[in-house]
This record gives structure tokens, C-alpha cells and sequence, in this order.
């Protein structure tokens, strides 16, 4: 029992030991769990303890929430003041920030608000909100609200974008009223130029006039005998000059028919003999044949080749072997070389009859090219080369283009070294403008005189070639005697 006892007391002893110990600690925890709670207080609340998250964002890798506000912090006063941030207090980076921020915010709202220049131009612009420089100033009033900076950049960039668009307006419009200005310039010296030759006209006009009249004021104050014998001396010369002259040409006349008689007695001898050429022959002779058809692919050969001088991309009419060459030159087919070797060309097949294939033998021909010689062409008048009913203002060159593509040459004027010439429709001359007309238009007397000479030019080209016997083709005969019928409406066929 005593052992007991004692034990008792000995654990006892040892646990209100243990007991005060554990109390002491816990009130040395308490202390400070309450200190640093006081601290934790003073650096966050405990509402914003909670919505840490939500106030920070994410926490960056090797930092305290505390370290990536900072870090935020100095990327914004980095971005505000474009230099490294030093290593200060978050109290003087704002300070140093803002003693930059100040000055650009006074001038930029001077720029947006400008409250006494719009008063001057316009009192209704003013800002409502200004303050009155002649008002009193009170130091206990209240300032206006600092404006904020992204607001403040949005109206900057706002009023930007409208003074851009303002001055790229009056540039369009300043370019419109140049090009105006120019145009009238020119208009206005073309019409001077034009008035000014018709004042020389007039002032040759009126010199004639004058000289017409001198002269006939000298001859009116001749006295009348002298009027008399000088009139009648004219008149007896003038007889004898008409008398002279009507002879001459009583003579001329008996010649002429003398020798139209015998001209026509000898032509009469000469076609029992032999009849006249045939301008056309030449048109009529084909320039090679056909040795090789393949239906199936659309490719026959010819017996021409890089000996005869062929090109690639040369067309060539295609005419029964039987038949010949037709007056009108319609082929049976048209046929394009693709491949030229020695003595023998691959063609394509352009166009063909169903009914009439090609046969081995069939002549081939192309007006332009010939193996021997270079053919010479003269070209007037209107064209419609795609023919959609409107005529080609260069229609004429675009076919002089083609035939020296194809090895022929192109003369001006027909002469005895033409061999062909091809006529389109005749140039339309429309009435001489009147001067009100061309006041109007500066340039309708030009395109008068240019009517006129291309229609002049066309009327001597076609009296040219029937007194020279050089046959003569239009542009559908033209295009039937090259094979290039079907390929004027292609693109790039001209």
C-alpha cells in the first residue's frame, strides 16, 4: 500500500509537472500566434487574406504572393517609364512615376479639352466642365478628378484617327480639284491653239481681201477708155487661148480614140492567143500536203518541215486533194504545227467536217507563208478582229502583226512589188464639227482629220490595187486562205 501510495504521489507530482510545463508553452504560443496574427493583420486583412487569389492572380514560380505583386507593380512603372526600376520603396516608385505621368496628363488633356481655343472659334464648343480663369479662386474648392490614363490615351487616339481622316479627305480632294484644274488647263490651251488658227486663217482671209480689193480699186480708178482696152485685150487673148486649147483637145480626143481602138484590137489578139493572168493564181497554189492522218487524237503530219522554213504555231487550211482550192478559200479543215523536224511537221487538228475527214494527199495552204519568197501586204481600213460588233481601234496593226509573225512583209502603198492587200470595211467619216461642237470638245477636229485621211488612205489603196491587178481579200476570205478562222476568238489570238 505504501508503494502505492508513493507511486501515486510520484506520478501525480510528475503529471501536474508535465501539466504546468504544457501550459506555459501554450501561453508562449498564444503570445505569439496573437503577435504574428497582429502582423499578418497589418500586412493583409483577413477578407483580403481569402480573396488573395482573386486580388494577385497567379502566383508566379519563385515568388511570395507579396514578390508577384511586386513583380507586377515594377512591370507597370517599367512600362510607364521605359528605364530599369530601381530598387526602392513602392512609395517612391509611384512618386518618381507620377512626377512623369503629371506633365504628360496636363498636356494631353490641354490637347483634348483646348477649352479657350474652341471659346474662340466657337463659344457653344467650350467645355462645360472648364473653370473660369476671371472667376475667384477658392482654396478650399475641391479639384476636378484626375483623368485616367487609358481614357485619356482612348481620346488621344480618337481625336488622332478623325485628324487623319480629315486630312486624307482634303488630300483626295485637293488631287480631285488638281486633276480639274489640269484638265481645264489643258482644255483651254487646246482651245487656244484651235482659235488661234482659225484667227490666222481669218487674218489670211482677210489679207487676200485686201489685196483683191487694191487691185480692183486700181483698176477702177483707170479712166474708161483705158478699162475698156485693157478688158477688151483680155478678152481677145482669152478667145485665142480657149480657140488653141479647144483645138488641142479636139486632136487629143481623135488620138485617144485612135489609140483605145488599137489598145483594144491588140488586148482582143492577145486573150485568142493567151488569156490574161489570173491575179488570184498565186492564192490558189497550196504549199504542201498531207502524208500522215491519226483521227483518234486529232494529229496529222505534212510534208513540210525545218528545211521549208515552217513555224511553230503556223496554221494552214486543209482543201480536198479533188477539189482543189475553192475561189472563196472555205476550207474543209484548219490544222496549227506543233512539232517541226527536218523535212516532215506534227499538226493539231483546228476544226474538221464529219462528213468530209482528212485524207492523206489533201492540200494544205496559207496565204502569208510561203517557203520561197516573202510575201507583201498592204492593210487599210476598219476591223472587227473578235467580231463583236465593235470595231478595233487597232485592228489594223494587230493584222500587220500577224503576217510578219508568219514571214510576210508590210508596205504603205500598193506598187508592182504588192502581192495582196486586205481591205476591211471603210472608214466612217462623220460631219465636220461646228465651232460650238468643238468648244466643246477640243478634240473632235482631230478625230475629224483622222477619219478623213484613214478614209482617203482606203480609197486610194483599193484604186491602187485595180489598176495594178493585186488581188484584194477581206478579213473573212483573209482568215479562210491562213487556216486562222478558228482562232480569233481565242485569247491572244492577235
Amino acid at each position: 500500500m505504501l508503494y502505492t501510495l508513493i507511486t501515486f504521489v510520484g506520478l501525480f507530482v510528475v503529471a501536474a509537472t508535465v501539466a504546468v510545463i504544457y501550459y506555459v508553452k501554450a501561453e508562449e504560443l498564444r503570445t505569439t500566434g496573437d503577435r504574428l496574427q497582429g502582423e499578418m493583420d497589418a500586412l493583409v486583412s483577413r477578407e483580403e487574406s481569402r480573396n488573395i487569389g482573386g486580388i494577385i492572380g497567379t502566383k508566379m514560380s519563385g515568388h511570395s504572393n507579396l514578390g508577384t505583386l511586386v513583380e507586377h507593380f515594377n512591370e507597370m512603372v517599367l512600362l510607364v517609364k521605359g528605364a530599369p526600376v530601381p530598387a526602392t520603396s513602392a512609395e517612391v516608385k509611384v512618386a518618381s512615376t507620377a512626377r512623369l505621368i503629371d506633365p504628360l496628363l496636363e498636356r494631353a488633356t490641354d490637347f483634348i479639352t483646348l477649352p479657350t481655343a474652341k471659346a474662340a472659334v466657337d463659344p457653344n464648343m467650350a467645355d462645360p466642365n472648364a473653370i473660369d480663369p476671371n472667376s475667384p479662386t477658392d482654396p478650399n474648392e475641391v479639384k476636378p478628378v484626375r483623368v485616367a490614363l487609358t481614357d485619356l490615351i482612348d481620346s488621344l487616339l480618337t481625336k488622332l484617327e478623325q485628324t487623319t481622316g480629315q486630312r486624307d479627305a482634303t488630300e483626295g480632294q485637293l488631287t480631285t480639284l488638281r486633276g480639274r484644274f489640269d484638265d481645264a488647263i489643258k482644255t483651254m490651251q487646246e482651245t487656244e491653239q484651235s482659235l488661234t488658227a482659225k484667227v490666222n486663217e481669218y487674218y489670211q482671209q482677210v489679207q487676200q481681201v485686201k489685196s483683191d480689193y487694191n487691185d480692183l480699186r486700181i483698176l477702177v480708178q483707170q479712166n474708161s477708155d483705158e478699162r475698156a482696152k485693157t478688158l477688151l485685150d483680155q478678152l481677145e487673148q482669152t478667145r485665142a487661148q480657149s480657140a488653141q486649147l479647144n483645138q488641142d483637145l479636139l486632136r487629143t480626143q481623135a488620138e485617144l480614140t485612135v489609140a483605145q481602138g488599137r489598145l483594144a484590137g491588140a488586148l482582143a489578139a492577145v486573150n485568142e492567143i493567151k488569156p490574161a493572168p489570173d491575179p488570184n493564181a498565186m492564192a490558189f497554189k497550196p504549199d504542201g500536203q498531207i502524208v500522215r492522218v491519226d483521227e483518234p487524237t486529232g494529229i496529222v503530219h505534212i510534208n513540210l518541215g525545218s528545211e521549208d522554213r515552217i513555224y511553230r504555231g503556223l496554221t494552214f487550211s486543209v482543201y480536198d486533194k479533188a477539189a482543189g482550192i475553192p475561189r472563196d478559200g472555205k476550207p474543209k479543215a484548219q490544222i496549227e504545227v506543233l512539232a517541226i523536224e527536218r523535212r516532215v511537221a506534227t499538226a493539231r487538228i483546228l476544226t474538221s467536217e464529219r462528213k468530209n475527214p482528212i485524207h492523206v494527199d489533201d492540200l494544205v495552204a496559207n496565204l502569208i507563208w510561203d517557203t520561197n519568197h516573202k510575201n507583201q501586204f498592204v492593210v487599210a481600213g476598219e476591223f472587227d478582229l473578235d467580231r463583236n460588233g465593235e470595231i478595233d481601234y487597232d485592228g489594223v496593226r494587230k493584222i500587220e502583226a500577224l503576217i510578219q509573225k508568219w514571214g510576210g512583209t508590210i508596205a504603205e502603198q500598193v506598187t508592182a512589188d504588192t502581192d495582196y492587200v486586205i481591205l476591211g470595211t471603210e472608214p466612217r467619216v462623220s460631219a465636220e464639227p461646228t465651232l460650238d461642237q468643238q468648244s466643246q470638245d477640243p478634240m473632235a477636229m482631230d478625230r475629224y482629220n483622222t477619219a478623213r485621211q484613214a478614209n482617203g488612205r482606203y480609197q486610194q489603196i483599193s484604186r491602187q490595187a485595180a489598176s495594178l491587178c493585186v488581188p484584194i481579200y477581206n478579213y473573212d476570205r483573209f482568215l479562210s486562205f491562213t487556216g486562222y478562222a478558228s482562232m480569233v476568238d481565242k485569247a491572244g489570238a492577235f
